[in-house]
């Protein structure tokens, strides 16, 4: 009982500090490491975030309170969280998220319960991913007036936007979605925007995403942000106005001198005064600030300097003078002096790669966003390539479609559709900052869409990773290569990852990489995957020749996977591609089928003189059974640090001597790290021998083996475990093995014997496994028979 009287009074003490940190907080922080450890999980939420740097000098950690708050918190175990750093990030993050969707009560826990936490706004710089779902609620609540600090905090800390099942959404949530966009990507730090799962998308919505993803919209002064156009484009404005100013009375001077010396050579009677006037008059004129503007961000290889031509259509609404594009155009078509001064403003706005902006004014029509988002798609696309692209790319195929499933046809295909509907078009919007990465999961995309998207491809110079997952591109995946082709041709061109997958190939897989690679030899990571093989897929558009007789470059990819929809797999078309990629890291081929027995081999020849730097080899369905010299030739490669054999049938036709040599080869093995052998039908005498690889005169150094799927039950894994604790014991306790895989295994038949394995083996490495009921998967296996 004494020795729990002075925990009971520190207790209490302690609580009583908790309760008066406003007033004590200063002298908390600078109380004793081992007083401070037992108040700070009294604390608030409010008042342990602020406690992070005292604790840190008294060297505390406040992780596992985070922990603790997170159990009691959100009642639920996170998804990988072993993996899991900081949980003060995980912890705010989660909660944020959680708050602002509303499926969390700040006062269902006292620690959430402080007068001074703003759970937004506190939690806020913590938040580096965010998802937004269902009617964009999270979008309309964070550009609400009273969160606006709320969304400065997320410009700085998020990194990652994700939108998931989305439904159609109104013109006011898109108009507080395009706030958003506006202030975590093109003035924020956004790198990343992921879409998943929409089964039927809404267009404009799914269009004003991507093309504010790539840095393309109107002029800022449109984005009215609670009655007032958004400050930091005006700051930018203002910065540039007084740039331009100076420009143009550097250039009004220059014309003045040029002037003169002209007239006075011609003998003209007019006054330099009068010209000079004239030129200046209109120079000094605020109306061309809005004929001919920078952009925003820093230039891109896409920007084309317009000019103030007969092409632009004149509109009723003025601009900041009462005078259309058009009309100045004309005003300065009828003075032979102006013309020759807006040949020299032409130059000089082109030098500095502006962009003609083309508005309605400070406040924006409902209307300008849906003209925005389906002017898009009809863009004169040649306006999207700088002057060095259009030119290198004239007698290239063309890139914007006409019709679904066609090749794209340039502008006269635009045209036929009906050109540019509206007046905000990418050729007159600005271009601000873009994100580098852009995800699609399960989006299905129309042959609109896909020609909006490859126009977006066609000029966004900092995308460095694309996936396009399952979108049902069918044959507009060639209007997407003619958009990643234009893009190509930027040499600031940043993309690096590539990765498509799809339920039907519209063309051959190994054609598809290759044409891929010869546009764009400087990818690090290029997975191409599909499901089935289209029956037509024969029927490539007119004009689009086969990528099969493209010849590939020496290339950078390092990482390459491929998966077959049940195709042949012809060496005669891989080998090009793999000989090309001599820093070749990890290849995976995945449902092909081997043609002859000649194909495996060649293969492996080209990837023992051609890859040396190849560190991880995957086969994922491919049968094996009748390759077992390759099989042993692979597990005694020395510099693979990894094999796969997934569901490959090796010992279907295979004798015990063939496991034996397996066996044998690998303990030889010095290089080998991971072995993984899912779905061979192993079974509990095969995983018993595969215990040799770790006897007294092995010189493996395995790693990590995965024996998933393979119809082991408890008492073959118990008499495996009994085994490899017999070879530990003989080595002394060295041994190098760390991790077992053993998912979709029989391990519930008996869960006595199959918990003492699973004991054991874990004092010996770490086991990751599942309590899968095999008995259903089996039922469920006979209903698909």
């Amino acid at each position: 009982m004494a020795a729990e009287g002075p925990r009971s009074l520190f207790a209490l003490s302690a609580a009583a500090v908790s309760r008066s940190m406003g007033a004590l907080e200063r002298d908390v922080w600078a109380l004793p490491g081992h007083l401070l450890r037992g108040l700070l999980p009294l604390l608030t939420v409010f008042r342990l975030e602020r406690a992070e740097g005292a604790a840190r000098r008294a060297g505390l950690s406040t992780q596992p309170i985070w922990r603790k708050l997170w159990d009691d918190v959100m009642k639920t175990r996170p998804p990988n969280s072993e993996t899991i750093t900081c949980w003060r990030k995980k912890f705010l993050e989660t909660f944020f998220s959680n708050v602002l969707h509303g499926v969390l009560d700040v006062s269902s826990d006292w620690r959430l319960n402080d007068h001074h936490f703003s759970p937004l706004l506190h939690s806020s710089p913590h938040v580096s991913q965010l998802t937004l779902c269902n009617m964009l609620q999270g979008a309309v609540e964070l550009t609400a007036e009273h969160n606006q600090k709320v969304l400065e905090n997320l410009a700085g800390s998020l990194r990652i936007l994700k939108f998931q099942h989305l439904l159609s959404s109104d013109q006011s949530i898109r108009r507080s979605l395009v706030l958003l966009l506006h202030r975590l990507i093109h003035h924020g730090s956004v790198s990343q925007v992921s879409m998943y799962s929409w089964p039927v998308p809404d267009t404009v919505l799914l269009v004003l995403i991507l093309s504010m993803s790539a840095g393309f919209w109107r002029s800022g002064n449109a984005l009215v942000y609670h009655s007032s156009p958004c400050s930091l484009c005006r700051e930018e404005d203002k910065a540039q106005s007084q740039e331009s100013a100076q420009e143009q009375a550097e250039r009004g001077r220059y014309d003045e001198r040029e002037w003169s010396d002209g007239e006075n050579q011609k003998g003209s009677p007019r006054a330099p005064e009068e010209a000079d006037a004239e030129v200046n008059g209109y120079g000094a004129d605020a109306r061309l600030n809005s004929v001919l503007s920078r952009p925003r961000s820093p230039p891109l290889q896409n920007q084309v300097c317009e000019e103030a031509s007969s092409e632009v259509p004149c509109d009723d609404t003025s601009i900041q003078g009462g005078s259309s594009p058009r009309c100045i155009s004309d005003q300065l078509s009828c003075h032979p002096v102006l013309r020759k001064t807006r040949r020299r403003l032409k130059s000089a706005v082109g030098k500095k790669r502006r962009c003609l902006r083309r508005s309605r004014g400070p406040y924006a029509d409902p209307e300008d966003l849906y003209d925005f988002v389906f002017t898009v798609a009809r863009e004169d696309n040649s306006g999207l390539l700088d002057k060095d692209s259009a030119t290198e790319g004239e007698n290239a195929e063309n890139w914007s479609t006409s019709s679904p499933g066609s090749l794209c046809t340039g502008h006269a295909g635009c045209k036929k559709r009906g050109g540019s509907a509206g007046i905000f078009s990418l050729k007159a919007a600005h271009r601000f900052r873009s994100v580098s990465t852009l995800e699609l999961f399960s989006i299905p995309l129309t042959g609109e869409t896909c020609r909006t998207l490859s126009n977006l491809l066609s000029s966004w110079v900092s995308l460095e990773n694309l996936v396009l997952s399952y979108n049902g591109l069918g044959a507009d995946i060639f209007c997407i290569l003619s958009g990643l082709r234009a893009l190509s041709r930027h040499s600031d061109c940043h993309l690096r990852v590539v990765r498509v997958s799809d339920v039907f190939s519209h063309m051959p897989c190994m054609e598809l990489v290759r044409c891929i690679l010869s546009a764009f030899p400087q990818l690090h990571t290029l997975s191409v995957s599909f499901d089935l093989k289209n029956q037509l897929e024969g029927n490539r558009p007119e004009g689009n020749p086969s990528c099969s007789e493209v010849e590939i470059p020496e290339s950078c990819l390092e990482q390459l996977e491929i998966r077959f929809p049940r195709e042949p797999l012809h060496t005669a078309f891989l080998l090009p591609v793999l000989k090309a990629s001599k820093s070749l890291q990890q290849l995976s081929l995945d449902s092909a089928t081997l043609p002859c027995s000649q194909e495996l081999g060649l293969l492996l020849e080209v990837l023992k003189e051609c890859n040396p730097n190849l560190k991880k080899l995957s086969f994922h369905d491919v049968n094996l059974a009748e390759h077992q010299k390759e099989v042993l030739l692979l597990l005694q490669d020395p510099v693979l640090q990894e094999i796969t054999f997934s569901f490959c049938r090796l010992f279907e036709s295979s004798t015990t001597e063939f496991l034996s040599e397996i066996i044998n080869t690998v303990k030889r093995n010095s290089s080998l790290k991971s072995l993984k052998l899912p779905g061979n039908r192993l079974g509990n005498h095969r995983l018993v021998a595969l215990a040799d690889i770790f006897s007294e005169d092995s010189s493996s150094s395995l790693c990590q083996l995965d024996v998933s799927s393979n119809c082991i039950k408890p008492d073959g894994l118990l008499e495996f475990t009994k085994k490899l604790e017999g070879h530990i014991q003989q080595r002394g306790g060295q041994i190098q093995f760390t991790h077992l895989r053993l998912f979709q295994n029989w391990l519930d038949q008996d869960a006595e014997t199959a918990q003492e394995a699973l004991r054991r083996l874990k004092a010996v490495c770490s086991v990751v496994n599942d309590s899968w009921d095999s008995s259903q998967a089996f039922a469920d296996y006979i209903s698909v028979m």
